[in-house]
Formats: C-alpha cells, sequence, structure tokens
C-alpha cells in the first residue's frame, strides 16, 4: 500500500469539494433520490473552533475524507459528517484513519462526544462505527423521521485513542 496523509482543509478546498462530490454521487446512487444528502450544510460550520474538514491522500492523490461540526444546545457534541472513500481505496483501513483523525480533533477542541446519521443502504460505514465503539442512539438531525435512518454516538474521553 502507498503512503497515506490526512490533512486538515477548507470545506471549500478543491479536494475537499471532489471528495464532498464523489460522497454525494454515491448516495444518490444508494438511495435513488437525486439528491445524496439533503442535509444543511454550511462552509463556515467546517471552519475551527466549531469544526473541521480532513482529506486523506494516498500517494497524493485525495481518496478518503472526514468532518465534524459542533451539535447540539450545549455545543458539547461533534457532528460527524462527509465521511468517505472513494472506492478503488476501500479495505486498507483509510476510513478508519480518517475516523480516528477526526474524533481527535473534536476532541482536542474540547469536545466530549461525537454523534453521526447514516443509512441502512450504507452497511459498510455502520459496521465501520459499530467496530470503531459507537452504540445507537435515538435518531436525530435531519433525516431523524426517516425509516431507515441509523444514528450512533460515542463518548470522546481524553487520552482516548479509538
Amino acid at each position: 500500500m502507498g503512503k497515506i496523509e490526512i490533512r486538515r482543509v477548507g470545506y471549500l478546498d478543491p479536494d475537499a469539494q471532489v471528495m464532498v462530490e464523489a460522497a454525494l454521487d454515491d448516495l444518490r446512487v444508494r438511495y435513488d433520490d437525486g439528491e445524496g444528502d439533503g442535509t444543511p450544510v454550511d462552509p463556515s460550520d467546517f471552519e475551527p473552533p466549531r469544526g473541521a474538514f480532513f482529506v486523506a491522500y494516498l500517494d497524493g492523490e485525495p481518496v478518503a475524507s472526514g468532518a465534524w461540526r459542533t451539535h447540539g444546545a450545549d455545543g458539547a457534541a461533534a457532528e460527524i459528517k462527509r465521511m468517505y472513500t472513494a472506492p478503488a481505496a476501500r479495505g486498507r483501513g483509510i476510513a478508519r484513519a480518517v475516523l480516528a483523525e477526526v474524533e481527535r480533533s473534536a476532541r482536542d477542541s474540547g469536545l466530549q462526544r461525537a454523534v453521526l446519521e447514516t443509512g441502512g443502504r450504507q452497511p459498510e460505514a455502520i459496521r465501520l462505527y459499530q467496530t470503531s465503539g459507537y452504540r445507537r442512539i435515538a435518531n436525530f438531525g435531519f433525516y431523524r423521521d426517516e425509516p431507515d435512518v441509523h444514528s450512533f454516538g460515542k463518548e470522546l474521553l481524553a487520552g482516548s485513542q479509538d
């Protein structure tokens, strides 16, 4: 396997936008909805101190992404967004490395919990989150009332390397 590098970039960075569009395209195909993900997103949500966006590079090419933005009335949670790995790069542990970097960044920013929502047509994402210590929580967010939404949460403990 080639060299993996994970960099924090702005949401509007060209490589970030390539990954966002690829993620949305993937969701459009999986859910046959033409939309991908209708969750409202403001690029400034992913700027410190309210969030961060990461792109993973394999041999210098962008192949994966992940991000967090503050969530909840108390702002103590990080909502994980835009986790995606290009098909050619899957099965190499890149998504797990990106998720760990997203969690580390949120924890270092003082957030105590990570939450996310995904859908039933994303079994590999569900498996990643479950094997990374995430547990089902009450549905929340834009898709909370959809029948196939799966919401997960995890405590981000200081000193944790999850």
